[in-house]
């Protein structure tokens, strides 16, 4: 085993829901409350990756306090009503690192409940642990606050973590806490982001397959893996 734990980000990472939940939850947002801002799916992830989702409200959709909050409660009623499918192969993963002895942890700027949900609708291992945006500010990524409490609560080294995440955040966290970083390269294809990634991180994976080969040492691991059988959502919505 390459990693005793791995530390995963969500969103675009684990479930396909950017595309999906987040940016139509934006779109239908601006429509009502900021009608001239009109941002492609495409400027949509770029913006999220740098300067990330708090700037893009505040500094360039000039949200107030208030209107963040608002728009927050509207997220999470968007979120609460739609469950984002599970990438291919990932729970071929999860659950082989699970049965390998592995942990699985989560680090996100989703909320735990949300996170839990979509483990459990998407026949996915329970995380060992979850930290969320349910967090106080200082605590959420990119502050590497999770990354020292999987440490402590497992008594494991710095060696023994993986931080897999699709954002600069995660990078950041990863960075901070001296733990190694694969970049989750699967769920755009912005230049931007791929450009940094691929100079910075420590590893960089397009497809969820290139990522399980890498943990487990095998090519192609995924035709040889029997159906995990315990009802994996495998869907994909785009």
């Amino acid at each position: 085993m390459k990693y005793k734990c791995l530390v995963l980000d969500h969103d675009d990472t684990v479930v396909n829901s950017t595309a999906t939940i987040h940016y139509p939850s934006f779109v239908e947002y601006m429509k009502i409350y900021r009608p001239w801002i009109h941002m492609s799916l495409e400027e949509y992830f770029a913006l999220n990756f740098d300067p990330g989702v708090i700037a893009l409200f505040r500094d360039i959709c000039g949200l107030s306090e208030e209107e963040m909050q608002q728009e927050e409660q509207f997220w999470k009623e968007y979120v609460k009503d739609h469950i984002p499918s599970v990438y291919a192969g990932i729970s071929e993963i999860l659950w082989r690192h699970k049965r390998e002895g592995g942990l699985i942890c989560v680090s996100s700027h989703s909320y735990s409940d949300y996170i839990r949900r979509d483990y459990e609708k998407g026949g996915l291992p329970e995380p060992d642990l979850v930290f969320g945006w349910d967090l106080e500010p200082q605590y959420r990524k990119p502050d590497p606050y999770s990354v020292y409490e999987i440490e402590k609560t497992f008594q494991l080294s710095p060696s023994d973590l993986l931080v897999v995440d699709d954002l600069k955040p995660g990078y950041d966290m990863a960075r901070a806490a001296g733990v190694d970083f694969a970049a989750a390269g699967w769920a755009n294809d912005v230049s931007a982001i791929v450009s940094f990634m691929k100079k910075n991180c420590d590893f960089y994976f397009r497809t969820v397959e290139e990522f399980g080969a890498f943990l487990f040492g095998e090519q192609s691991f995924l035709k040889r893996l029997p159906a995990p059988g315990v009802g994996g959502n495998e869907s994909r919505n785009g």
